[in-house]
């Protein structure tokens, strides 16, 4: 019992080693990247994934091919390198990519919601003559990163189907009325419907977009 808790004991050194030069590579590539990288946007997810990306299967290979030669304490120390690809490296990544999303470097895009309020649909069924009262918002930018308003339009490719906006602008994460409804001449089919919203600000266009599908069911 005593020798196998010395061995694991003696690994110890590495497995800290490992992680902290996989930490500080780390540390050191996201400093030299935020130092160079021009813009809010522009190369920085693939700044947030670049480490996790190489410590993980790095550290994975160097742990098997130590295990294979019998190098306990390479594979410990391979171990280490995959243990800093999840924190700090990927941790801190996710919450870099999770600010690019709010300030609107991923884009935008519409949400559809429910009126009394709940997850967002990408699907609904009206019957033929029937009305939805729904929600619809700007998503991907915030009113810190975006002010202003987002102009919105809302097409269908069938007549009779027809998408309702009292609102014509909202703020970014705003939520405004959305009403679909299906004459009762519509056929009972399913349609794609296109939803847009665009800013034009200090000469720059920015522009959300998405879909949500409607089924015409008796």
């Amino acid at each position: 019992m005593t020798a196998p808790a010395a061995t694991r004991f003696s690994l110890l050194p590495s497995f800290l080693l490992g992680w902290a030069l996989g930490a500080g590579l780390f540390l050191l590539v996201r400093a030299a990247g935020l130092a160079l990288l021009q813009g809010p946007c522009q190369g920085r997810t693939i700044l947030a994934l670049l480490m996790p990306l190489l410590l993980g299967p790095g550290g994975l290979a160097l742990t098997a091919a130590s295990w294979t030669r019998g190098q306990a304490r390479g594979a410990v120390f391979g171990l280490g390198l995959v243990v800093a690809s999840l924190f700090p490296a990927l941790g801190v990544g996710a919450r870099d990519i999770g600010l690019l999303r709010a300030s609107g470097c991923a884009g935008g895009y519409m949400l559809v919601l429910p009126q009394g309020g709940g997850r967002s649909l990408s699907e609904v069924n009206v019957a033929p003559g029937g009305t939805l009262n729904l929600r619809l918002q700007v998503g991907g930018y915030t009113p810190q990163s975006h002010p202003g308003s987002f102009a919105l339009r809302a097409a269908s490719p069938q007549p009779g189907l027809t998408l309702t906006l009292p609102q014509a602008e909202a703020q970014a994460g705003e939520n405004v009325p959305l009403q679909i409804t299906a004459a009762r001449s519509v056929p009972v089919n399913t349609y794609t419907l296109d939803l847009e919203g665009v800013q034009k600000r200090a000469g720059q266009t920015y522009q959300a977009s998405g879909t949500i599908t409607v089924n015409v069911r008796p």
